[in-house]
């Protein structure tokens, strides 16, 4: 089974939280109100990789794929 990138996540423990959830290396849970991200994999820098740039690359794409998923809610 091919599962999406990103998915929209809450629980009924937190029912005023919205979640994303990224399902690919690096695994991770990003509370989208305060930032917040709980890693579910090691994150181990690599000499030609600058984690911090990957980092933030990962949150833009994790953002831009709330929004879109928002927009979508809206239009119908």
């Amino acid at each position: 089974m091919e599962a999406p990138k990103f998915l929209i996540a809450d629980n009924s423990e937190f029912p005023e939280k919205i979640f994303i959830l990224h399902t690919d290396f690096p695994r991770f849970l990003l509370d989208i109100e305060t930032e917040e991200i709980e890693w579910f994999d090691d994150l181990e820098e690599e000499p030609d990789v600058d984690l911090e740039t990957e980092i933030a690359s990962l949150m833009e794409k994790a953002f831009d794929f709330f929004d879109r998923e928002m927009d979508s809610y809206e239009d119908e």
